[in-house]
């Protein structure tokens, strides 16, 4: 699913709402999940799961078309970690 089939899904399961202040709102939880993490914060949603950032040390990489080693500098990377409910209900969905 992408952001505009979550906006379009909702206004129809909100009818009362207009789609565009749907948007808005999908686009400020977006955002504050966005500023939250630049901040270094950690954003938990329960039952979902929790977004964190995680620093990547430096390290030698390959190119992996020639081969060549590569330095690739260290960074701070989005990380998220499912909550036990979605783990639940995606495992339950595969099953049968």
């Amino acid at each position: 699913m992408i952001k505009s089939e979550l906006i379009t899904q909702l206004a129809e399961a909100n009818p009362h709402l207009f789609q565009r202040d749907v948007e808005r709102v999908v686009n400020a939880v977006f955002d504050e999940i966005t500023n939250a993490l630049s901040r270094g914060d950690r954003v938990e949603l329960r039952g979902f799961g929790a977004f964190s950032v995680r620093h990547r040390p430096a390290r030698d990489g390959r190119n992996p078309r020639t081969g060549d080693a590569v330095a690739v500098r260290d960074k701070y990377v989005p990380f998220f970690k499912t909550g036990k409910e979605l783990r639940e209900r995606v495992d339950a969905s595969r099953k049968g």
